[in-house]
Order: C-alpha cells, then structure tokens, then sequence
C-alpha cells in the first residue's frame, strides 16, 4: 500500500515504496503514473531507481479478479551521469500475471528522456510531486480511526492550511498507452494497480509494496512503519477476505462516533467494499475524477486526500486545499508530471 510519509524502512529504501498512482486520459491514449521514493523522507533517501527491482502496472478489465494486462518497467545501475538505463517489457493474459514470465520487450531508453516503442510512450526520472495535503489534517483523522471516535475538527482551520509537499520531489514513471491499444480501447473498463517487486537470493521476486486507491496505508495502517503488514504482498483479489472486516469495523465505529448513521456496521462494510479490492477503477477514454461523487481513474490534480479522509469519517472534511496549491508541479502534455 502506498506511503509518503518518514518512516526507518522508507528512509532506508523509498526506491521500492509507491507514493501515488495515477490513471488518467492523455493525448488519444490512457496515462499510467507511478511515484516512489519522495525525499519528504530526508537526506537519507536513496537517489533513482533501484536496479534490482520491477516496477509494474497491472490492468484487470471487467471487474476480473485477475489482471489481463502488465506493463513491467526496470532499470539498470546509474551511470557517470547519473541517469540509468531502462526497458519496458509488456505481458498479456496469463502470461500478465507470472513473475517467472519474459514478456515482450516494448523499448529501451534512459532516465530523463521520453522513450517511444512497441505502441507506446515511457518517461522517468525525478520529478516534482502533485500531492498535496496539510499533515495536521491527517494526523485529526488518523488519532480517530485509531480510537474509534469522531474525528474532532474544532480546531482545524482549513482557510491556514498548508501543503506539506510543497517543494518535494518523487522518481516517478509515467507511461502513455494509445487508444489504438487492442485491450485499452475507449470504452474499455478497468481495475487499475501498480507493484514493486525485488529479485530474491533464490532468484524469484518478492512483491514488496503495492498501491490502487490513495491513502490507504496513512489512513488505517499508520503504525505499521517496518511496512510488515501482509496487505503489501498479498494480491488485490485477497482483499475483501483477509482485511475488508478490520477494515468495515474501524470506519463503523468511527461512523458510530459521529453519529452519521443509523446503521454504522452497514456503512463500515460499505466503504470496505468500494475500497477492496484495492484496484483504481477506470473506464478508458473518459475523464478521470477521483471525487465524492465519482471514483473513476485519479488526475493528477484531484483532491484524494480530502475525497478518502471524508469517506472515512462519512462526513465532509474540507482539506483547505485546492487543485491550484499543485498546479506548477503537472503539465497537460507528456510526461504530465514536471522534470526536477
């Protein structure tokens, strides 16, 4: 699950831990974003990529359990320059799903350039971060799920929110896939999640860290800072079983808390059921809103924090942040996020 936030593992290795996923209409083509490594964490991050790792974007189509489509990225040592190599492999069906699977190489190029081949579009590198959220806000919300109260807002001051993000930076991949794709048609429904896996001493791949919807692992496992929570390993389709009732159970009594329903078990486990699996919903060729009302895709713009935080607490929590605290840091052109 994603995290942005200072924690020893992060700090340690942030190359491997997702901040955001975004997906999103581009130019006649759908926009597969994926941020990792922030430097919110400090001096101690690690620059670039990691070269022994996979960075993937997996694509369900129908509302499958399992995904159908993978793009896999990896990169190789840094050069004098400090930028790296990298390749783009594709995988489909089966074949989608498998770690020990090849795949078909779609291009090769380097960090900081945008690389074109087999159909589509790749550009990564470091790049200023979209997100924005002022921290005290989630640490409101945070201190109430964890309590089981309501989230007491007495003292929060949307109209002195600040932008903890502000002057951060991400490595950040972006990858453009044309409408003219046979699987990512207009029209096309999608479930939408990324993953980095690591090469293992016995020569397989453990998955690491995984994200679909955004905010989830600040929200309901904040404590979990050595990242050992099995949510990070395991695979969307175990969701809703292995955690939709811990999860159900924490908003009901938040919800209980509040007072916003006669029925707080009900709402509990209806908000576990839109957020598990936990695959970013997407239908090809629309506009993208990550909202109260619509949860389709996620622009780089849209307000996640304050559309997750008041799903939690099922009532409206203002942020005090609009879409224009960010608008320096994304572009409506590739690669859509700015080069830092």
């Amino acid at each position: 699950m994603s995290h942005h936030l200072d924690t020893p593992l992060a700090a340690q290795n942030g190359q491997l831990f997702i901040d955001d996923l975004y997906v999103f209409p581009g130019q006649r083509s759908t926009v597969f974003v994926m941020d990792v490594n922030s430097d919110i964490t400090g001096v101690y991050a690690q620059p670039g990529f990691h070269p022994e790792a996979r960075y993937e974007f997996k694509v369900h189509f129908d509302g499958a359990a399992f995904e159908d489509l993978t793009y896999r990225i990896s990169f190789g040592e840094p050069g004098p320059d400090g930028r790296r190599t990298l390749q783009a492999h594709v995988l489909t069906g089966a074949d989608a799903r498998e770690d020990e699977a090849a795949g078909d190489l779609v291009l090769e190029g380097r960090t900081g350039e945008p690389v074109a081949g087999g159909g589509v579009r790749v550009w990564a590198g470091r790049a200023t971060d979209p997100f924005y959220i002022d921290l005290s806000l989630l640490a409101i919300v945070n201190g109430a799920v964890a309590k089981g109260t309501a989230a007491d807002l007495s003292a929060w001051r949307p109209d002195a929110a600040q932008n903890s993000f502000a002057g951060t930076t991400v490595e950040s991949i972006v990858l453009e896939v044309p409408h003219s794709h046979p699987l990512l048609r207009p029209g096309a429904r999608t479930g939408v999640w990324c993953a980095t896996k690591l090469a293992t001493d016995a020569g397989g791949w453990r998955q690491v860290n995984r994200a679909g919807h955004p905010m989830m692992w600040p929200i309901f496992w904040p404590d979990d800072t050595d990242f050992s929570n099995p949510a990070n390993t395991r695979h969307p389709s175990q969701d809703l079983a292995a955690a939709g009732g811990h999860i159900a159970g924490l908003v009901a009594a938040v919800a209980g808390a509040t007072g916003i329903s006669d029925d707080p078990g009900g709402y509990g486990e209806t908000v576990a059921r839109a957020l598990f699996p936990d695959v970013l919903p997407y239908v090809v060729g629309t506009p993208a809103t990550f909202g109260f009302a619509t949860r389709n895709g996620r622009a780089l713009a849209d307000n996640a924090p304050e559309v997750m935080l008041s799903l939690v607490t099922g009532t409206a929590v203002l942020s005090g942040l609009t879409p224009a605290v960010a608008s320096e840091r994304r572009s409506g052109t590739f690669p859509y996020v700015i080069p830092a």
